[in-house]
């Protein structure tokens, strides 16, 4: 299966970002790939002012959604990307949304959040309560995680054993230092430990280190870009997926009994 990574900077205007989405989605599908993802939070950024997540949040029916679901009106293509979505008590929710021929076929509020180096996603943010289920794409079973859920190896394990074999990411990596190497050997640990490829895209620019990659299920990186905007395609194999877990029987030869997860 033919995937694509789409990187670039989130702005202040839906209407800018939703335009680069489409310009995405439209180059990922004249290039026959199945599955597109795109980064986290992708709706509204505005650097100067970071409590404008609150007022730039669009339901999920609002007209940000409205016209990308207008753009995704085949059945070819499936695209993930997140937004943050309002809710009652004045916090946003950072939903993960998966979208294909015009519809949200699956979505997800991402757990964990990014209360760690000097930021608190909780100021602004609530945490979703659930792990998603798998979602299939020519016949890949995907497992869906947000950003930060990536230093959290009992959710990728969780979605491995429910028999996912394929992880997508949106991210928006903050930049720091050490933040690509923590980047590269979480996405390649995940992918390794489970043997399931991994699809980590993250938004790039001032504040966010791009560096989107595709990690296979031996640990080994396909495919990856630079801290600069752009697309990247790479081909998924269920003949290396089925080869990697014959030599690697990890899910099998635990000793542990597998994890119940529900989230706090």
């Amino acid at each position: 299966m033919k995937v694509a990574l789409g990187q670039f900077k989130v702005v202040a205007d839906w209407q800018d970002n939703a335009e680069r989405c489409i310009e995405f989605m439209r180059q990922a599908e004249a290039s026959g790939a199945k599955l597109l993802v795109l980064p986290e939070a992708v709706l509204a950024r505005d650097i100067t002012d970071p409590m404008a997540i609150l007022s730039s949040a669009q339901p999920l029916d609002g007209p940000f959604m409205r016209y990308i679901l207008a753009e995704s009106c085949t059945e070819i293509l499936t695209t993930v990307f997140t937004i943050n979505v309002p809710v009652s008590d004045g916090k946003v929710v950072n939903t993960l949304v998966v979208i294909r021929n015009g519809e949200i076929i699956a979505s997800y509020e991402k757990l964990h959040l990014y209360d760690a180096f000097s930021v608190q996603e909780s100021l602004t943010v609530n945490p979703g309560k659930v792990v998603a289920p798998l979602v299939e794409i020519d016949g890949f079973k995907i497992g869906l995680m947000t950003c930060y859920d990536l230093r959290f190896p009992e959710l990728a394990r969780s979605l491995a054993l429910q028999g996912a074999d394929l992880f997508v990411l949106p991210s928006a990596w903050v930049k720091g230092p050490q933040k690509e190497h923590h980047w590269k050997v979480l996405s390649t640990a995940r992918a390794l430990e489970n043997t399931c490829y991994m699809l980590a895209v993250s938004e790039c620019g001032p504040i966010n280190i791009g560096n989107s990659l595709v990690v296979d299920p031996l640990g080994v990186v396909i495919a990856q870009m630079s801290e600069m905007p752009g697309m990247l395609f790479a081909e998924v194999s269920r003949a290396r997926l089925d080869e990697a877990r014959a030599q690697l029987p990890v899910l099998q030869n635990s000793c542990f009994e597998p994890p119940v997860l529900k989230a706090k």
